[in-house]
């Protein structure tokens, strides 16, 4: 308990790495992934969507792959219904995130409903890779600051000039919000149970995409986890548990002698 005092006193009064590096950090995400609104503005034109519900996506939803999960379904023809459970279901994951921020970054709780706007892929990223509680604040509101800003004024951009830009797979806008978020997720994988889990993952929603509806993949493969842990423990046998060791034969308390055998005169 105490060493876990220490370190969060470590977290909230200071930091290793110079406030300048996070901020340039995190500029660098959000500037980047924030360019793919434009694909989002174009597809959503494409789509059939107006001004203001696009925008509307953007303000109010503000989570990428969902958008996108919407955006493409009604394009393709799907019904609204369908379409909205499968961008809620690729949400679902932005809560499993909250709950690691709320932990980390410790918000007062009047800021914690407009923080919670912010919590996405990159701005979860960007906050687990910092070494401190206060680097990890910086990180977290430089990059949904900029993020949210950019994304929102491409998006607008991106609508309007949808006829003027063309295909966005030629551009290879959609594809600058994973790129982003797997340079951040690689460095942080060290362990053989972290690259193990990862791989696991990718080949449970890989596999699972065509068969499942959209979002769907994303929460299954979070069950990479529990089951590289529960084979890494299986792996560990019966020894490593404790379990199959018969009880081992209490010594004779130090100072004491055996009793003695009963000799011939006593008898």
């Amino acid at each position: 308990m105490a060493e876990q005092i220490v370190y969060e006193d470590i977290r909230a009064d200071g930091g290793e790495k110079p406030d300048s590096a996070v901020v340039r950090d995190a500029l660098g995400v959000g500037v980047a992934v924030g360019l793919s609104g434009f694909a989002f503005g174009v597809t959503a034109a494409g789509g059939g969507l107006t001004l203001w519900q696009t925008c509307a996506l953007s303000l109010l939803v503000f989570t990428g792959a969902s958008q996108f999960a919407l955006v493409g379904a009604l394009a393709a023809g799907g019904n609204p219904y369908t379409a909205a459970a499968g961008a809620f279901f690729l949400g679902v994951r932005n809560a499993f995130y909250g709950l690691r921020l709320s932990q980390l970054l410790a918000l007062p709780r009047a800021v914690r409903p407009l923080a919670a706007q912010w919590v996405i892929d990159e701005t979860t990223a960007v906050s687990l890779a910092q070494p401190t509680r206060r680097s990890a604040r910086i990180g977290f509101t430089v990059t949904g600051l900029t993020l949210y800003v950019l994304w929102n004024l491409t998006t607008v951009l991106g609508a309007l000039g949808a006829r003027a830009i063309g295909d966005t797979d030629a551009w290879g806008l959609d594809a600058a919000g994973p790129a982003v978020f797997l340079a951040l997720l690689a460095p942080m994988l060290k362990t053989t149970t972290e690259r193990a889990t990862a791989a696991l993952a990718v080949l449970l929603g890989l596999g699972l995409l065509p068969l499942l509806p959209s979002g769907v993949p994303v929460l299954v493969a979070a069950l990479a986890a529990p089951a590289v842990l529960w084979l890494q423990g299986r792996g560990k046998g019966p020894e490593a548990t404790g379990r199959g060791v018969g009880p081992e034969k209490s010594a004779a308390p130090a100072g004491a002698t055996a009793p003695a055998h009963p000799s011939e005169d006593d008898r």
